[in-house]
């Protein structure tokens, strides 16, 4: 309940929704399956070995949640001015091929992180994996599986969804949810600003 929550994937099918607006259904199912593949393997990593990276690369959980921060509210802003990848009339079969590369690189950023697999999710993911031992592992990884499924099914039944609304709903849509992923950013960004005061604060006063 603690990864649902943090998560969401009821509020993250409309930000999903709004970043493939312009793909069709085959296309919206790749990059569905990649970014949560892709945050499954982040989230591995992180309970297995999150708090050995951070301090090896010397790395707050503040400034994770500051970049996190900038890089969504980023992606918001492009959102909110319905920024749209841009076509040629005739492309070749190299050119379709960059094309849909490029629509499953947002698997990989925003998505997958640090949306699906954000600085409060790998937080939450380090702090159940940390409190025992293998079992307590198996079933952070285990439960956060299982959100993955819940994740996809929203993701993929999103799609009547955009059918019934139409392209110009769709729109609508995308420019809504980049003032959202726009705002969930700059929340991020405060988080990580007063993480990294505290920090400094009781740094100064140790």
């Amino acid at each position: 309940m603690g990864f649902f929550a943090i998560m969401n994937p009821i509020a993250n099918t409309p930000v999903f929704l709004g970043l493939t607006a312009d793909d069709d259904p085959g296309v919206r199912r790749k990059i569905a399956v990649k970014a949560l593949v892709m945050s499954f393997i982040i989230i591995v990593i992180f309970s297995a070995a999150g708090k050995l990276i951070f301090s090896l690369f010397g790395i707050t959980l503040s400034s994770f949640r500051i970049m996190g921060g900038v890089l969504v509210a980023l992606v918001g802003y492009h959102m909110l001015h319905g920024g749209e990848h841009s076509s040629v009339q005739h492309p070749s079969n190299e050119d379709k091929q960059k094309c849909l590369d490029d629509k499953l690189e947002i698997a990989i950023s925003p998505l997958a992180m640090p949306i699906l697999a954000g600085p409060g999710t790998i937080a939450t993911a380090m702090n159940f994996a940390a409190a025992g031992g293998v079992s307590e592992f198996v079933v952070t990884v285990g439960a956060f599986f299982v959100l993955c499924i819940i994740s996809y099914v929203f993701f993929v039944s999103g799609e009547r969804f955009v059918n019934h609304i139409g392209h110009n709903g769709i729109k609508v849509v995308t420019r809504l949810m980049g003032m959202i992923l726009a705002v969930i950013g700059v929340q991020m960004l405060i988080l990580g600003i007063g993480g990294a005061v505290s920090e400094f604060h009781s740094l100064a006063g140790g």
